[in-house]
């Protein structure tokens, strides 16, 4: 095989498989049945038409016989006026009248036959029309029927070309989904281990450790300085030092408790001095003994 006849096979079978891709058979069906409506017309349009030609020999037939009798009836005047030659005359005209009426004859004859086997082949022709018009309609039905029947099938498989398509959409939803949650939770463990401090400081992990290490030397100092001044001894630290900070939180904050209920004491024993000055003098003495313990034992608690 050729060059140019393979492509020219490759280029058919191309075509081909495109006409068959496009190809409705509800559509191909409703343009044969056009057709046959077409060539049916025709067929009635061919009748009308011989039927007319044969109307017209028939009409010169009958025009040629009445020529016929006309001549017949001069020839027996030209006898009866002994007038032979005229007689003859008409004989001869009647005659050829009488042979193209023969010939009328039989051409009207073959258009009747001619007629009968058009309408026959129309009969029979409008006869398949009706039983493919049937046909088509039950082919059409059951086309849609099965085309219907396909598209649920695929809607309910996901295998059509469609539903392909949001098949494909939710898993690529589903991939940038998944992606961005990778990528939320790798930023999470980023930001937690330290490395975007890393990368928006100049500062080193070396650099971090010794500044911690400063800070937590700082809060000792501070802490000694403190016990020097309460006159705490190291032991007494050391104790206190295994409570959390959230403990110590909490007794800070019922010892504050404790001092702002003391000052409202303090507050509503002032208003009533005015009254009695000695039972004052002797609520604030028992006040100040109350203070002292709870710092006391808040000092004692914090160290």
């Amino acid at each position: 095989m050729g060059i140019l006849s393979r492509a020219s096979y490759v280029i058919r079978s191309k075509v081909n498989a495109l006409l068959n891709r496009a190809e409705d058979p509800t559509e191909s069906l409703d343009y044969s049945y056009e057709q046959m409506r077409d060539e049916l017309q025709d067929v009635k349009q061919g009748i009308a038409d011989l039927t007319t030609q044969k109307k017209r020999l028939e009409i010169q037939q009958r025009k040629l016989e009445e020529n016929v009798e006309k001549h017949n009836r001069q020839a027996r005047e030209a006898v009866q006026q002994d007038r032979d030659d005229l007689a003859r005359k008409a004989l001869e005209k009647k005659k050829s009248k009488m042979s193209q009426i023969e010939e009328l004859e039989g051409q009207i004859a073959d258009l009747n036959d001619t007629q009968e086997q058009l309408v026959e082949k129309k009969n029979k022709l409008q006869n398949r029309i009706e039983e493919f018009r049937t046909k088509k309609e039950t082919m059409k039905a059951r086309y849609e029927a099965a085309e219907a029947s396909s598209r649920v099938s695929e809607a309910m498989t996901g295998v059509g070309d469609e539903m392909e398509d949001v098949s494909r959409s939710i898993e690529r939803a589903e991939e940038r989904t998944e992606e961005m949650e990778a990528r939320a939770e790798a930023m999470d463990e980023l930001e937690d281990s330290g490395a975007f401090e890393d990368a928006l400081s100049d500062k080193d992990s070396i650099d971090r450790e010794l500044e911690s290490l400063s800070t937590n030397s700082e809060v000792d100092a501070e802490l000694e300085t403190l016990k020097g001044e309460l006159g705490k001894s190291d032991g007494a630290g050391d104790g206190a030092s295994d409570s959390t900070d959230e403990e110590i939180d909490a007794e800070l904050s019922d010892i504050e408790s404790e001092i702002d209920a003391d000052d409202l004491e303090s507050e509503v024993d002032d208003t009533a001095v005015a009254d009695d000055g000695d039972a004052s003098t002797e609520v604030d003495a028992e006040l100040d003994v109350e203070l002292e313990d709870s710092e006391a034992d808040a000092d004692e608690q914090r160290n």
